[in-house]
């Protein structure tokens, strides 16, 4: 470490140490274990994440007899998170391929869209269903379709992929009633309605131009589409009248967004216009249909009937399908859930605050593009160093919002400092985010692969969705 011991490290930070220095230092010393075993000696990255996360939580302050078990504790917290719904997103997917539910649905899209602009069908599809879902469900629910649509239409299956992935993370960081630009909209006081508006407005724009940039990065490099377990082979496509009908086909997919959305619109935008006893009632009951677990199981078993109408697979083919689903589940979920811890140490190494003094210091009456480039770039920061969007998105709105000073002297309504920071939490997405994991696993590519491809998609879209943000907020700034 340069000549700095490890145990002075540790010291400082036991005794309680809370100087920019040692958080920094603690950030490239995580940073450096996973890029170093990841890519440098080519170990599992479930292995990497987790020691990261231990090295991290080693050097961080707290109760030392506590910096081990605080690890298992994160990992847990986000293996509960994300566990059940991976699990029952792989037994949908596959179960979406193996009846042709997935081939249904791409086959109707095709005919709607054309065969040469698929990857648009994609997009479009991952920009309007990520704003009441979460974005690693999307991309679960869509993957099945994207795979089936380069197996038809023989288009690069990273265009597919990327376009899919980008449509859902722009409207994920932008759109109420996501909970990322929800916290921001409440936090810095900004109406619902003018969030969505504006998020919207931005987001649309920036797709348009993120779905050339996937276009030129598909034709520059090539991907293929590989058995997401190694092992397994996927089956051709069957005729027209041998495939579900269309309705079955979709309803795997729109029947959790359907449930997951009642939730959100009931519990978030139905405040003002249902009397509150009637509300309560009805959030009773969405917040268990909504719920994502319940939402995901009962698409589980409609995929499942799906399968066994159109198949017949038996009682142990049906058994071991599902098994190997599970299998292929796992992985993810342990390699998400490391990633997790990881991202929970560095928070608990006081990344955040850190950043924070680096990048405001003493200066406090900030006005005009300036608050608006530093919303995006705090985002940004404090994004790379923990890896949750919404983290980043519900840390840098709370501290901006002591900062936002009167509209005059903004120049523009606040909620384009709102969009900056949800383009600013997209920025840097890289191994210690879930979503890279995601992309990563199910997409079926390496990490090196994810990086030139996903990293950059992700971070360019930030850039040039802050770009159409600083546009509108200059020539419609509605003040």
């Amino acid at each position: 470490m340069n000549g700095l011991d490890l145990s002075t490290v540790l010291a400082a930070q036991a005794s309680g140490g809370t100087g920019a220095a040692g958080p920094l230092l603690i950030l490239i010393v995580g940073i450096a274990i996973v890029i170093g075993m990841i890519v440098a000696l080519r170990v599992n990255a479930f292995l990497a994440l987790i020691t990261a996360a231990t090295v991290v939580s080693l050097l961080a302050p707290g109760p030392f007899a506590n910096r081990i078990g605080r690890v298992a504790e994160a990992f847990g917290t986000t293996a509960g998170k994300i566990g059940v719904v991976i699990a029952l997103a792989a037994i949908i997917g596959d179960c979406l391929i193996a009846s042709g539910a997935a081939d249904r649905v791409v086959r109707v899209f095709v005919r709607l869209f054309g065969q040469k602009r698929c990857e648009v069908s994609l997009m479009a599809s991952g920009f309007v269903l990520s704003i009441p879902v979460f974005f690693d469900t999307v991309f679960y629910l869509l993957l099945p379709l994207a795979r089936s649509m380069h197996r038809q239409t023989r288009k690069s299956y990273l265009l597919l992929i990327l376009a899919m992935g980008a449509g859902a993370s722009i409207t994920h960081s932008m759109v109420p009633p996501t909970p990322g630009p929800l916290i921001i909209a409440e936090t810095l006081g900004i109406d619902l309605g003018t969030m969505i508006g504006i998020g919207l407005l931005c987001s649309v724009p920036t797709a348009v131009v993120v779905l050339w940039l996937v276009r030129f990065l598909a034709k520059r490099m090539e991907i293929p589409m590989r058995a997401l377990d190694g092992s397994r082979t996927e089956p051709d496509p069957l005729p027209d009248d041998k495939l579900p009908g269309l309705l079955l086909s979709v309803l795997p997919i729109i029947l959790p967004v359907l449930l997951i959305t009642m939730h959100t619109v009931v519990s978030s935008l139905a405040k003002k216009a249902v009397p509150e006893s009637v509300l309560k009632q009805l959030e009773g009951y969405t917040a268990v249909l909504g719920n994502p677990n319940l939402a995901m199981m009962l698409s589980a078993a409609v995929a499942l009937y799906v399968l066994w109408r159109q198949r017949k697979p038996g009682r142990e083919g049906l058994a071991r399908m599902i098994e190997t689903s599970l299998m292929s589940a796992g992985v993810i979920i342990l390699i998400t859930s490391a990633g997790g811890a990881f991202g929970a140490m560095l928070k608990e190494a006081q990344i955040g605050p850190a950043i924070q003094n680096l990048s405001i210091g003493g200066d406090t009456q900030l006005g005009g593009l300036k608050l608006l480039f530093m919303g995006f770039f705090v985002a940004f920061l404090i994004k790379f160093a923990q890896g949750s969007s919404t983290v980043s998105m519900m840390t840098t709105s709370a501290m901006m919002a002591a900062l936002i000073p009167s509209t005059d002297v903004l120049g523009y309504h606040p909620v384009y400092l709102a969009a900056a920071i949800g383009f600013g939490a997209q920025c840097g997405n890289w191994m210690n985010d879930s979503g890279f994991w995601v992309f990563a696993k199910m997409g079926g590519l390496t990490e090196v692969e994810t990086l030139k491809t996903w990293t950059v998609t992700v971070s360019s879209t930030a850039v040039i969705g802050l770009f159409f943000v600083t546009l509108f907020a200059m020539f419609l700034p509605l003040t």
